[in-house]
């Protein structure tokens, strides 16, 4: 064994304890922390569950934070035989809510995790009881068009490791490609190493994010979108406004198109505003749920 690997698995303490087993016909990480109304919160692709470590404090001194880690590019071991199309990823999170008995909780979602979170409600509507979407892919932009190349490049045999063995270097992932446009300042050394070294180091793990790039198309998204109206339960547009791939336009449509909605905006912060302004994402998710009624779960 290479003792000089970092250890892929890493995830932060505050995230809370973690699950003796993996759910989702074995692919998902749980980690839970505190007691209340469950809070379900999903990342997206090529970050893990540490996205939400600072967040989760804060939110578990009131709820019970169920943070999921999906094999979305920045997981611990490969799932070869899993299915990582979109549809793929929101059935994992669906079979994990319920095997956890989650049903009717409010589902927090970042990214790419926010896009299968819309297709969750579409679908399984009776088994969410809010829903909290920070910046997020949508509509058409799935994925955002500045990451196309990515997905090109990963329908190539080989095309990735060109593009992410560079991020070896951390100078490097101040670019705007990379992690530049994502936060608004630097991530510290052990969490960037976390997002970005499993699909580096492992060719089975970059095997798995080629899979889930390729996968990613606007078909979803936008089937998904012309079911908003059913959804009647509390949701929260939580958007940054300064975000480079998130259309604010989107923002808006978002919040108009859901009969119950509200928006509010995150301030100094890009896509991952659960890493640039964790206090105000807690703020607002704790207000949305301390001001709203969930819907009732209808788990099958």
């Amino acid at each position: 064994m290479d003792h000089s690997l970092p250890d892929l698995g890493w995830r932060h303490p505050d995230l809370g304890e973690p699950s003796p087993t993996r759910i989702g016909s074995g692919q998902v990480r749980v980690f839970q922390r505190g007691s209340g109304e469950p809070i379900v919160l999903v990342h997206g692709a090529m970050v893990n569950a540490n996205l939400w470590r600072q967040v989760v404090p804060m939110l578990a001194s009131r709820f019970r934070v169920v943070t999921l880690d999906l094999p979305f590019g920045s997981h611990d071991r490969p799932v070869e035989q899993a299915d990582l199309t979109p549809p793929g990823i929101a059935s994992m999170v669906v079979e994990t809510m319920e095997t956890l008995r989650l049903g009717g909780a409010t589902l927090l979602a970042n990214d790419t995790g926010g896009a299968i979170a819309q297709l969750i409600v579409a679908e399984r509507p009776d088994l969410i009881g809010r829903l909290a979407l920070t910046s997020s892919d949508a509509y058409a932009d799935f994925p955002p068009a500045a990451f196309g190349f990515m997905r090109a490049a990963a329908a190539l045999p080989g095309g990735l490791l060109p593009l992410l063995a560079p991020m070896r270097m951390r100078a490097l992932r101040r670019l705007p490609f990379a992690q530049g446009w994502l936060t608004r300042r630097p991530l510290s050394p052990v969490i960037s190493d976390s997002y970005l070294l499993p699909s580096i180091l492992d060719r089975r793990i970059r095997r798995d994010l080629a899979r889930v790039l390729v996968g990613l198309r606007s078909k979803h998204t936008v089937a998904a979108a012309e079911r908003f109206r059913e959804f009647e339960r509390p949701v929260l547009v939580a958007w940054s406004r300064q975000d480079r791939f998130c259309p604010i336009a989107n923002a808006r449509r978002l919040a108009r198109e859901f009969p119950d909605a509200r928006l509010e905006w995150v301030e100094d912060a890009y896509t991952f505003s659960p890493e640039d302004q964790p206090a105000r994402v807690a703020a607002l998710v704790s207000h949305f749920i301390s001001t709203t009624e969930p819907g009732v779960a209808n788990v099958r």
